[in-house]
């Protein structure tokens, strides 16, 4: 697994048993924190040629991290349909459900600002959707080693589950005739629902949604892609309306 910060975050898990770096990489914060990281854990940091880190990742930065055991990626343990519905949410809890992602950087960017936004879950599909891959893992900086993570076969009954424990469900749709500046986020808890880029959520998932919501847009680009529309509605529409209300 390669990547400055998905690396610190995995020997931070614990899951690291050596870390490779290419002696001339430049000492960076990044750097920095990932040898701090690595000396906190008692990681053996092993300098190696660049050609030798080439063939281990794509894109790694000067550092790939050798895994404990099974050398597959680390994730924060995947969790099912039935343990999204028995969850010990917290009452202002905020959801994000990702309707069709299959691009592994819009995944770990969506994951990257869910998990700097505070949200307690991601749910995502188990079928036709990115899964848990070190590119994922490295777009999202290393968020998807610590956000819990749901994978669902049915998303319209995971969002009925997450009704049933009382989440008012927010769908993010371009065709929305509502903005997000017409409809105020409710207090409470909150789901999230962002679909594709190319074909937005499905019927059954936007029928399913409590209210649906669209983005402002004016500029000249039509639509921002999936993992920036969920940046701007969970700090926009979500926190903002938090912290305004005192939540």
């Amino acid at each position: 697994m390669g990547g400055r910060r998905a690396v610190t975050e995995a020997i931070r898990l614990g899951v690291v048993r050596e870390v490779l770096i290419v002696p001339s990489s430049k000492t960076t914060p990044g750097m920095r924190d990932l040898l701090d990281a690595a000396g906190e854990a008692d990681v053996t940091v092993t300098p190696s040629p660049r050609e030798t880190l080439d063939a281990l990742a794509e894109d790694h930065q000067g550092a790939v991290a050798r895994l404990e055991g099974d050398p597959g990626m680390p994730s924060a343990p995947t969790r099912s349909e039935r343990e999204l519905a028995n969850w010990d949410f917290g009452a202002d809890a905020v959801v994000v459900i990702l309707d069709g992602i299959t691009d592994p950087q819009n995944l770990g960017a969506a994951a990257r600002s869910a998990e700097a936004a505070g949200v307690e879950m991601l749910v995502t599909r188990t079928r036709r959707s990115a899964d848990v891959t070190p590119a994922a893992v490295r777009a999202s900086a290393g968020a998807l080693l610590h956000l819990p993570h749901a994978r669902v076969a049915n998303i319209s009954r995971a969002i009925e589950r997450l009704q049933d424990a009382g989440f008012w469900v927010v769908g993010l749709d371009g065709d929305a005739p509502s903005t997000i500046y017409d409809e105020p986020c409710p207090d409470g808890r909150v789901a999230i629902v962002v679909g594709s880029e190319g074909e937005g959520m499905a019927r059954l998932v936007r029928e399913r949604c409590d209210v649906l919501v669209s983005l402002p847009m004016r500029g000249q680009v039509a639509s921002l892609n999936a993992s920036a529309s969920l940046a701007a509605v969970l700090y926009a529409h979500v926190l903002a309306s938090r912290s305004l209300s005192g939540s």
